[in-house]
């Protein structure tokens, strides 16, 4: 299951047991003339107020890139095939106006939503991750408690630096877990061979270092 559908797994749950908020309904996809127009995400009733909120859930990974003019332009997909900026722009260009279109009408009513008494929100999740001599800077704009690691050029991810280690490197879907839970490590030239093959297919490396049984650090060795 790819990163985002497991996060919304894991929204939809926490919802389901909180004492502040119901769950209507979630990936409600908006489909016109057999063709599908958008998705939203979740519909939630708070308790107390009894306010319906359509909520879009973000759940990102973003290395900090220096080279960009702008603070907030900075915050780039590790593989930089995406922005901070471009996914607050689809959500005001589009997920958030799709609520608005007339195809959503017949939808909401389906599901007992009154559009005039609605309100929308974003719960953007995010793992934020700094060039490893800026690691303890501090990032104004953003949420300091993001900050989850650091990230390296391929060519600093050296055996001088990091031979004594051990590794691994998850898949995306486990991307969020972390490392003090994993069990089977890897030593540095074995995690080396994974890293570089990665990087000649332009794809940046999530990798869980272990440096003793009670110190662990998440990074990205990046491509680029």
């Amino acid at each position: 299951m790819v990163l985002g559908k497991r996060a919304e797994i894991f929204f939809a749950e926490a919802i389901r047991q909180s004492s502040h908020y119901d769950l209507i309904a979630q990936n409600l996809q908006l489909i016109h003339n057999k063709q599908t127009l958008g998705e939203f995400d979740f519909f939630l009733k708070e308790q107390n107020t009894q306010q319906s909120l359509h909520v879009e859930l973000v759940y990102k990974f973003y290395v900090y890139d220096s080279s960009f003019k702008q603070q907030l332009d900075r915050w780039i997909g590790p593989n930089r095939k995406d922005s901070l900026l471009k996914k607050i722009e689809h959500i005001k260009s589009h997920q958030f106006p799709l609520l608005f279109r007339e195809e959503s009408q017949e939808l909401l009513q389906q599901q007992a939503i009154e559009l005039e008494k609605i309100q929308q929100r974003v719960c953007f999740l995010a793992h934020l991750f700094v060039p490893k001599s800026l690691f303890h800077q501090q990032f104004e704009l953003v949420n300091k408690h993001c900050i989850s690691g650091y990230w390296l050029h391929g060519y600093e991810f050296t055996e001088t630096e990091y031979g004594e280690f051990q590794f691994y490197s998850p898949k995306k879907p486990d991307w969020p877990i972390q490392p003090q839970h994993h069990q089977d490590w890897k030593s540095f030239p074995e995690i080396l061979a994974e890293v570089n093959y990665l990087l000649q297919h332009q794809k940046a490396a999530l990798i869980w270092m272990k440096k003793d049984e009670h110190t662990f650090e998440r990074f990205f060795v990046v491509w680029w």
